[in-house]
């Protein structure tokens, strides 16, 4: 972050918009954290496949994480709670099937 001992603004420039900056970063943040998500959920089903030999529930859970991760950035309430839940799905897959 800035140095804000000798920023007379707070670390923001006059011509910076400070709002619009931290709403990106913001935005920014839950990407990732939903991307992260999502990435786990492949990982996740990619191990109930090739363990548990039931790529059929594998691809289903790659599909429905995919979907879950559009549902969480365009629903910044539910965010990553949405491929969490999928990914707990195909956890209890994993141990389970």
């Amino acid at each position: 972050m800035a140095d804000t001992k000798h920023a007379p603004h707070g670390g923001y420039s006059p011509d910076m918009d400070a709002r619009t900056h931290e709403a990106t970063y913001q935005g920014f943040v839950q990407f990732a954290e939903i991307g992260t998500a999502v990435v786990i959920c492949h990982v996740l089903a990619l191990a109930v496949g090739g363990i548990k030999h039931a790529w059929l529930t594998a691809i289903f859970g790659v599909i429905l994480s995919l979907v879950a991760g559009g549902i969480g950035a365009m629903a910044p309430s539910v965010g990553v709670r949405a491929p969490a839940a999928v990914g707990v799905l195909l956890l209890l897959a994993l141990i389970f099937y």
